[in-house]
């Protein structure tokens, strides 16, 4: 059992940080006025005045890492989470210290730098301490100890999921111990994870207290037995967990909410429908777009003048697509084809060597030079720089009714760039998997992954091999 291990570890973690907020507060002071002056000069507060807010600071810091979860267990979560906690708990309590000393009690010879290196201190060593601490108990799993026994309830898709991600991932330190069922024959197994006996047993098998955690991931027809099970579980005192059988209905990534006491389940995560997010996003768009005109205008006026040159016909090319809740626009490109009518504009995708491309065309659209006047798209709030590319009425229906989810990428406004774009998957490329990638894109999207977008597009997305 690794119960009462957990509760010692989490006694130490504690113990560590109430340690190195001190030793950081400390330190502090002795680079301000030992290192980078020297000596305190006349007038500075003695160490000892510092160390007397200690008592105070200490237990307030280890109470925000509590609330910002940093001592939740985080087997299965990324290191960057656990970082981001601490850089949290740190924000809120230098903000607070600043407040109460310099506001409240109107201390205001405590050194701003000394507050101020603390800061960089407590949240660097921290951190640290936390990336050290779970690399070794990673290494301490992947050989076998530190290990969490866990019970299956349950055969069904979910079941066979979470244990080929338990499998994959040894570091997180869990033991699948068998499952439960009453449709699937015992001694019947899975990667080595044996059908024990029926979902009778668990009341058995509990009393026994030798599971760290129970993992119920009951199929969908056998979902009259939940109730029941839940019961038996938490009335054991075992940590559960519930694994929806739900993936073939709902193959994203949902997200709950509270409704007044009553959960709800929402299918999709999409985090530009906050209202916060969709302001920053529209901001960086607004700026990224105008410094982006004022760069490439030059390259824009060349381009311009060799497109009237290469043919009759005019310069931009406007083209209807479908962008933001369905709604259609005209996307601006610089015109890499010979002037032809509507009609036959709207029957294909351009292909290898399509006779209607231009010599200038080929050269703009290998380079995906033609794509700069979009750039005024994206200030008129048809566009984004980056979000999946706009598709043309007659392909949206096509597609709508040919590829699972493809709709879904009209909850973002469509972009210059994508991340389906910078992996290679431009042109004449799958669909399907276009697809994937913008609902990867859509579901997880932050600030970072889009600056991380535009840097690939710089280094890898200009030149563009599928186009024709």
């Amino acid at each position: 059992m690794i119960k009462n291990n957990q509760r010692v570890f989490n006694r130490l973690m504690v113990l560590m940080d109430a340690i190195l907020t001190g030793a950081s507060f400390i330190l502090a002071y002795l680079i301000k006025f030992y290192i980078f002056e020297k000596a305190p000069g006349i007038g500075v507060l003695p160490l000892s005045e510092y160390v007397m807010l200690l008592p105070f600071m200490i237990p307030g810091y280890l109470l925000l890492y509590s609330v910002c979860g940093v001592y939740s267990p985080k087997r299965a979560v990324k290191r960057r989470y656990e970082v981001s906690g601490v850089l949290q708990a740190n924000t809120i309590g230098i903000a607070a210290l600043i407040v109460i000393l310099y506001v409240v009690i109107r201390e205001i010879n405590y050194s701003r730098s000394v507050i101020g290196l603390f800061y960089i201190l407590n949240t660097g060593l921290t951190a640290l301490s936390r990336v050290i601490l779970r690399t070794l108990l990673r290494t301490i799993r992947r050989k076998g100890y530190n290990l969490k026994h866990l019970l299956l309830v349950g055969y069904s898709r979910s079941a066979e999921a979470y244990i080929d991600r338990l499998l994959d991932n040894p570091q997180w330190g869990y033991v699948a111990c068998g499952i439960l069922d009453n449709h699937v024959p015992a001694g019947t197994t899975y990667k080595g994870v044996k059908v024990l006996g029926r979902l009778a047993n668990l009341e058995v098998i509990l009393p026994e207290n030798k599971l760290d955690e129970i993992a119920i991931t009951l199929a969908l027809k056998d979902y009259d037995d939940l109730e029941g099970i839940v019961h038996i579980c938490e009335k054991s005192g075992v940590h559960t967990k519930f694994v929806p059988d739900y993936n073939s209905l709902i193959p994203t990534k949902p997200y709950t909410e509270d409704l007044m006491g009553l959960p709800v389940i929402n299918i999709r995560h999409v985090p530009l429908t906050n209202t916060g997010n969709m302001v920053i996003k529209r901001v960086m768009d607004i700026a990224g777009a105008a410094v982006g005109i004022i760069l490439t205008s030059p390259i824009m006026l060349v381009s311009a003048i060799l497109v009237k040159l290469s043919s009759p016909g005019p310069i931009i090319f406007k083209q209807e697509r479908i962008g933001l809740h369905n709604k259609s626009f005209y996307m601006y490109k610089f015109r890499s084809m010979e002037l032809q009518s509507s009609s036959e504009e709207k029957k294909a995708w351009t292909v290898k060597n399509d006779p209607r491309v231009t010599n200038v065309g080929k050269f703009l659209r290998k380079t995906s030079l033609d794509e700069l006047p979009q750039l005024f798209n994206i200030l008129k709030g048809d566009m984004s720089l980056v979000g999946p590319r706009p598709e043309r009425p007659l392909f949206v229906k096509k597609f709508q009714e040919e590829i699972p989810r493809y709709m879904v990428k009209h909850q973002v406004r469509p972009g210059l760039t994508g991340w389906a774009q910078v992996n290679g998957l431009r042109g004449d490329t799958s669909i399907r998997k276009r697809i994937e990638y913008d609902i990867y894109y859509i579901e997880n999207w932050t600030l970072g992954f889009d600056i991380k977008i535009i840097l690939m597009t710089f280094f890898t997305g200009f030149i563009n091999k599928n186009a024709y």
